[in-house]
């Protein structure tokens, strides 16, 4: 199957995508000042792990997850994290937060001897988890996507959170097929 890897269409001044759903998110604020965006960081996620189509990973980043609905959310209860961008396993494109605002997805990290990765980065998150492929939507969702932002920033480098956060993070995990981008971003 072929992707087009021609990039979406532009970001509005804040950074919101315009070809993307907006669902925004509280959990996020301002980067430093002067701070550029030099990295984007791949991750999967599922809720609870390895179901996929629900509601609950959009709940979890509006801070709307009903803690008891499922046992493994009491491990998580309380939790205040989201991304920029979320790709469901059908390829369709969520926006959590505004490229110019830094999301909350990496964590304790570190990009080549830089700490505190959410400051200079972007969060994607794949629909997914380490055990399962993603889909051919999802690439094709996902490869415009990433020439939009090294289009519009000074992106660097596309990395995986097990990258920046070796030992305590393996996504986006070892099915995510990375020479598919390597052919197809810029």
């Amino acid at each position: 199957m072929s992707i087009s890897a021609r990039p979406l269409r532009d970001l509005d001044d804040a950074g919101w995508l315009l070809a993307a759903r907006h669902q925004p998110s509280p959990n996020c604020d301002a980067r430093p000042e002067g701070t550029a965006i030099e990295l984007i960081v791949l991750h999967n996620i599922s809720l609870p792990p390895g179901v996929f189509d629900g509601d609950a990973v959009i709940d979890l980043f509006t801070n709307r997850l009903d803690w008891d609905a499922h046992p493994y959310y009491q491990g998580i209860r309380g939790l205040e994290v989201s991304a920029h961008f979320l790709i469901r396993r059908d390829g369709s494109l969520i926006q959590f937060v505004p490229c110019a605002l830094r999301a909350w997805h990496a964590g304790a990290s570190n990009w080549q001897g830089r700490d505190r990765c959410n400051d200079f980065s972007i969060g994607i998150e794949l629909e997914g988890s380490d055990d399962v492929p993603f889909t051919d939507a999802q690439y094709s969702t996902l490869i415009p996507l990433l020439n939009t932002l090294k289009t519009a920033y000074p992106i660097q480098a596309v990395v995986g959170h097990s990258d920046i956060a070796p030992g305590r993070k393996t996504d986006p995990g070892p099915h995510f097929a990375w020479g598919r981008l390597d052919a197809q971003t810029a």
